[in-house]
């Protein structure tokens, strides 16, 4: 079936998007810096263009329909992708040479990659790198796939499409208030912790993830008291204590372990942390792309963790 191509452009979605986010025609247009009218025109097109009215006059204002709503909900989509990829081009303009795309799991993000990322970066100060935290079945998929040059996993199965090199080795612990009642514990089976609440970071964390399903896994559910967003606030609400909670041991400082928490091993398969750098095995590294692999795989080769 045929239909017939919507004919509008950015600047007609940014009126639009403008106005209904303000409620007032007037106001948005002189934000616009177009005259009422015209910002009015544009709206009218708009309308006609997807054959529906996005926007309800009201005696004083205006109101999306709901039309309106979704596609100010996509709007807003469209522009935030608009500016991402301006922020991704922009520095090729200053010179930069190669932009890096890496996932990595919660873990390796708040702990090991910081330094890391921060020493390579002082060393190429010509290359822009991208991180973001997702959990790693999904980085493995998307190194497989080529959506990203590099990944940072843990516990993974090896993949016929992707190089896994070792990057750290760590140590999931169970952390609680040194005042709690198994603070006197060396050792302990996550199944016997199941009944206390707990502290999480947010849900869509990688570890958030984990912790859950391996909750899941003994058919219990956890009892998640609070979700934070860092490591750091994990072990001051545990200190405080709101809860226990499940960290890498290189999350706790020493001062951590003597003036706050309580780290107790878990004796589990899962807790040894196996830390992996992932790269798709026929894709050609850019020279960037292979010092950074290089210097990550350094971490491992010097025995850091």
């Amino acid at each position: 079936m045929k239909t017939n191509a919507l004919k509008y452009d950015l600047e007609d979605l940014r009126v639009f998007a403008t106005v209904a986010s303000l409620g007032n025609l007037t106001h948005a247009a002189r934000v616009v810096n177009l005259a009422p009218s015209s910002a009015s025109h544009r709206i009218q097109n708009l309308e006609a263009a997807i054959g529906t009215p996005l926007l309800e006059r009201l005696p004083r204002g205006v109101r999306a329909t709901a039309a309106g709503e979704a596609l100010l909900r996509h709007a807003r989509r469209v522009f935030a992708q608009l500016e991402q990829l301006h922020a991704d081009l922009s520095p090729y303009a200053l010179g930069i040479r190669s932009h890096i795309r890496l996932w990595a799991n919660t873990h390796a993000t708040h702990t090991y990659l910081p330094d890391d990322l921060a020493q390579f970066l002082k060393r190429h100060e010509q290359v822009r790198v991208s991180l973001e935290e997702h959990p790693s079945a999904d980085i493995l998929r998307a190194v497989a796939q080529g959506d990203v040059d590099i990944g940072i996993v843990a516990g993974m199965p090896e993949s016929p499409n992707v190089i896994q090199l070792p990057y750290r080795e760590d140590h999931l612990v169970l952390v609680v208030a040194r005042q709690h009642l198994l603070a006197r514990r060396k050792r302990i089976r996550f199944e016997s912790v199941l009944e206390y609440p707990f502290v999480l970071l947010n849900s869509g964390s990688a570890i958030h993830t984990f912790t859950m399903n391996a909750a899941a896994a003994l058919g219990a559910h956890l009892d998640v008291r609070i979700q934070v967003r860092s490591f750091e606030a994990v072990i001051r609400m545990v200190s405080a204590g709101a809860g226990v909670g499940l960290l890498p041991q290189s999350a706790l400082s020493e001062q951590d372990l003597t003036h706050r928490v309580v780290a107790l091993k878990l004796d589990e398969a899962w807790a040894p942390r196996h830390l992996k750098i992932c790269i798709r095995a026929d894709r050609e590294l850019n020279k960037s792309t292979a010092a950074l692999v290089q210097a990550l795989s350094q971490g491992a080769l010097n025995g850091a963790v």
